[in-house]
């Protein structure tokens, strides 16, 4: 059974965009060091990615190139996608796609991106794991990293540490057993 696992970055007073969608303050830190952590370490884990449609339209508009081309890439969205930038598929029923990644055994599954994905499956409970990197920015607002939709949860720490650069990672564990109403 895959492992659903969250892997983001935010801003220390809490934002994982500016409000208008930039990550300028993020990619000032393109070079930083995270180890054993590196992005590209996690992504090797990974045989299937899930965004939103926010994520993709952010992502197809980057000159870069493709960054999923051994990952299965699905689109969370209710609107087509014309000319897709690499190959994906589309899914709009957040309850029916959980099913589907359960069953998935090729590797863990990254929901990538923003937090309102995030906290979708997170109030399902779909959530096993969530990597946090806290940069040393303060950008004075922007995306939260978890919008307030009123879900509660209480994952367990598994490990905190400061990383180079003033960066420091947080490794949870949403333990699925855990009844949000007794929060």
């Amino acid at each position: 059974m895959a492992r659903i696992r969250g892997y983001m970055a935010t801003s220390l007073d809490g934002y994982i965009a500016t409000e208008d969608d930039r990550l300028d303050w993020l990619f000032a830190h393109e070079g930083l060091d995270l180890g054993e952590h590196d992005y590209r370490i996690f992504l090797q884990r990974i045989g299937t990615v899930v965004m939103g449609r926010g994520t993709y339209d952010f992502l197809e508009s980057e000159d870069a190139p493709w960054a999923y081309g051994n990952q299965r890439v699905l689109v969370v969205t209710s609107r087509p996608i014309a000319t897709p930038k690499g190959p994906l598929a589309i899914r709009a029923d957040v309850g029916a796609l959980i099913e589907e990644l359960r069953a998935l055994t090729d590797g863990d599954v990254w929901i990538l991106g923003g937090g309102k994905l995030q906290m979708a499956f997170i109030e399902r409970g779909a959530l096993d794991e969530i990597e946090i990197y806290v940069m040393p920015d303060l950008i004075g607002g922007g995306r939260p990293l978890f919008p307030a939709t009123g879900a509660r949860a209480r994952p367990r720490l598994l490990s905190a540490g400061p990383l180079g650069g003033g960066c420091v990672r947080l490794h949870y564990a949403f333990d699925q057993d855990t009844d949000p109403a007794s929060l």
